[in-house]
């Protein structure tokens, strides 16, 4: 009985050093956004099947890029604080597991994709484990300090996909959600490499304030965060949505500015990480004011 106990304990433990190469927090924010485009895909409910398998295949294959950027950064996650404690650097899982990891859950979202929803998304899936795992990770990141806006382009990917699984197809609004996380991402992500920029450059890697420095960095977040308002605007010009979408958004896009205002005139580290935080609660929350004004009755 004793042992029984020992072994589930044990079994569990590994389990949840699998699931922490995962990235389950990041995931979250990637499927979430997924739902959202399946969503408005369509004016009534999305049939149960595409749902619930896309929602899933989407998970386990952003989990298996998250898996295979462990492993290739193991030894730069081992320099910088933010990231020394996961699985690999603290050599509570090794490569072999990580890369089998990858491969299983990758490929079954993978088919699951292809068999319960449609091959067009599992192949737009596929496209976009490639741009994080490989274009991102492997070549851009450690040679540009715009490795974060080119490779963005993957992480923007999450609501084409989501509009995908539901119709086959990708008009412009799916684009449109597209470019909105696209402009997010940079702000979003230097305030993060501002307060950062020291584990950064000992890892040797070329972010923005490494190498342009702080006050560059500083008005580049704020130039992205001017611009990332007025693509949030164009959901309600093209008439992809109506007032309460426009009225939400203005409110958010003034607290963005106003955090991205004082990161420029007014930096202190606590500050980037105020901004950080309050990034992902603004991507969540406008678009689920996309959603709610989606299902409105006018």
């Amino acid at each position: 009985m004793i042992d029984t106990i020992f072994v589930s304990t044990g079994t569990g433990e590994r389990m949840q050093r699998y699931l922490r190469l995962t990235k389950p927090r990041v995931i979250s924010l990637i499927v979430f956004c997924a739902v959202i485009g399946m969503f408005l895909a369509t004016p009534g409910a999305v049939p149960m099947q595409i749902l619930v398998f896309a929602t899933v295949g989407i998970a386990l294959v952003a989990g298996a890029a998250a898996a295979v950027n462990c492993l290739i950064e193991q030894k730069i996650d081992a320099i910088m604080a933010r990231t020394r404690g996961r699985p690999l650097p603290r050599g509570e899982v090794n490569a072999t597991e990580t890369f089998i990891l990858s491969a299983v859950i990758g490929g079954a979202g993978l088919a699951l994709l292809h068999s319960f929803v449609n091959p067009l998304t599992m192949w737009l899936t596929l496209a976009t484990f490639i741009g994080y795992a490989v274009i991102y990770t492997v070549i851009l990141k450690p040679l540009t300090p715009q490795n974060i806006v080119i490779g963005g382009a993957s992480g923007a990917m999450p609501p084409v996909l989501g509009w995908a699984a539901v119709t086959g197809q990708m008009p412009e609004q799916a684009w449109l959600l597209f470019l909105i996380i696209f402009v997010w991402t940079p702000p979003h992500f230097w305030s993060l490499a501002l307060y950062r920029a020291d584990e950064y450059a000992a890892a040797n890697l070329p972010m923005l304030p490494v190498v342009h420095g702080r006050e560059y960095t500083q008005r580049s977040i704020f130039a992205y965060t001017l611009g990332l308002a007025v693509v949030t605007l164009m959901p309600f010009f093209i008439g992809m949505s109506s007032w309460f979408y426009l009225a939400a958004a203005v409110v958010l896009n003034a607290m963005f500015i106003t955090h991205a205002w004082q990161i420029w005139r007014n930096y202190s580290d606590r500050t980037a990480q105020r901004t950080f935080r309050f990034s992902i609660l603004y991507l969540s929350l406008l678009f689920a004011a996309l959603l709610v004004d989606h299902y409105l009755p006018w």
